[in-house]
């Protein structure tokens, strides 16, 4: 299982390097449009290869994709915190009963009584 996996993300990245070469020609991005960038003296633009601008763009959507999940998620998260923290107080008040109960009692039975 683990060539597999080591296969698949080679054939992966052999993928991306192939886009990367067939994609090396450089574009200009504009970081504001023209009529903003005349209104605040700014112009912002770069010369950058086409893959970089493709990359950049699934790496921005997987990131904000993560993030997304994550703060979906924060609902079911602290459901099961507190859950678990409700199941800890839960066992530590059996295992107090189960003491009051073998209080006064021979060691041996409330071991034996414990472990059925």
């Amino acid at each position: 299982m683990r060539y597999i996996r080591y296969a698949c993300i080679a054939v992966f990245g052999l993928a991306l390097v192939l886009v990367a070469l067939a994609n090396r020609q450089t574009v200009e991005v504009n970081l504001l449009p023209a009529e903003l960038s005349g209104f605040f003296a700014l112009t912002p633009a770069y010369t950058v290869p086409l893959f970089v601008i493709m990359f950049g763009g699934i790496l921005a959507g997987l990131v904000i994709g993560f993030i997304w999940e994550w703060i979906r998620e924060a609902k079911e998260r602290a459901e099961a915190a507190r859950q678990q923290r409700e199941m800890a107080k839960l066992r530590a008040e059996i295992k107090r009963l189960k003491g009051e109960k073998h209080e006064g009692k021979d060691e041996v039975l409330a071991l034996l009584d414990e472990a059925s």
